[in-house]
């Protein structure tokens, strides 16, 4: 997959992978090309937004969350890390909405989740990006998106992209 076939998908002033509510599938050959779909997600998001990640470990949630942060203009690519020991990032660009990064890999139940207080970050106008979202039912007013990683093989991983 190239840049031009990531380009190809998106429609200006939506975000990629959600137009018109359908859900879409990327392939992707290289931890670039998932960062690009990620620049392209982000450049199209504005906040609130709530983006619910999953994917088996190492499937490229932090990958694609690299390329969401740097699209959105709220940090460097290299910049961005997994917060799965600190639980909660927390990025803001000059000139763009905060961004968080939460990780629910190490949240055993909901009152783990609690814990992390992340009532006031719901209530900011910020992008809130969740991996391993599928371990917690989440409820927002927020605009939402559903994407899911999977292993093809070593280098190759599915992006699905649904309108949650």
């Amino acid at each position: 997959m190239g840049e031009r076939e990531v380009h190809s998908e998106a429609r200006a002033g939506e975000p990629f992978g959600t137009q018109h509510g359908t859900r879409r599938e990327v392939v992707t050959h290289s931890d670039e090309e998932t960062m690009c779909v990620g620049r392209e997600i982000g450049a199209g998001l504005k906040a609130p937004a709530l983006i619910l990640l999953s994917g088996d470990l190492g499937a490229g949630k932090t990958t694609l969350t690299k390329g969401i942060v740097s699209g959105l203009g709220a940090a460097r690519e290299e910049d961005v890390t997994s917060p799965t020991f600190t639980l909660v990032h927390k990025y803001e660009g000059a000139h763009a909405a905060p961004v968080y990064h939460v990780d629910l890999y190490r949240i055993v139940n909901f009152q783990d989740f609690e814990t992390l207080g992340l009532e006031d970050v719901f209530a900011e106008t910020a992008v809130v990006i969740i991996e391993w979202s599928e371990k917690i039912a989440l409820d927002s007013q927020s605009p939402t998106i559903r994407i899911h990683l999977e292993h093809v093989d070593e280098e190759t991983r599915r992006i699905t992209i649904s309108p949650a």
